[in-house]
């Protein structure tokens, strides 16, 4: 029976015995924890770091798109206001044709009703000229009819 009980005390743990291992897997356990807050600090630290790095290069590309909007934005801008420069050149252009067509147009009146005025001013004459020869001829032939009147009466008689 002694030699079992000594061989079940071997196999047994004192109180103190029992202590010490507990201390020491304790303090095994916080060395990992140490180590696990490190671990977790430097990955911290990393991702933390590699935000910090797309921030940037997210505020790079940022200012990239922006000079390029900005970019456009004025090439656009000069665009239309060469755009808006060489229409208003064609409306003057334009509008000094359409003056010089408008005072074509005002003279080709003008010589039209100098002419009609001219043809008016013919025809006028020509008329008068027709009336004053009718009249003459009509007093020619009063003259000639009183002429022979008075012959066939001077015969008559």
């Amino acid at each position: 029976m002694n030699t079992n009980l000594d061989m079940i005390y071997k196999d047994m743990v004192t109180k103190v015995q029992q202590e010490i291992a507990l201390q020491q897997v304790m303090s095994h356990i916080g060395g990992v924890k140490k180590d696990m807050i490190i671990l977790e600090k430097s990955e911290f630290s990393a991702l933390r770091s590699e935000n910090e790095k797309i921030k940037l290069e997210l505020q790079q590309i940022k200012k990239q798109v922006m000079d390029e909007i900005t970019k456009v934005r004025a090439d656009n801008k000069l665009n239309l206001n060469l755009e808006k420069s060489r229409v208003k050149e064609l409306y003057s252009l334009n509008e000094r044709k359409l003056l010089e067509m408008r005072t074509e147009i005002v003279e080709l009146h003008a010589q039209q009703d100098r002419a009609l005025t001219q043809t008016d001013r013919k025809i006028d004459t020509e008329v008068a000229d027709l009336k004053t020869m009718l009249e003459s001829h009509k007093l020619d032939n009063i003259k000639y009819l009183a002429v022979k009147i008075r012959k066939g009466a001077v015969s008559l008689s």
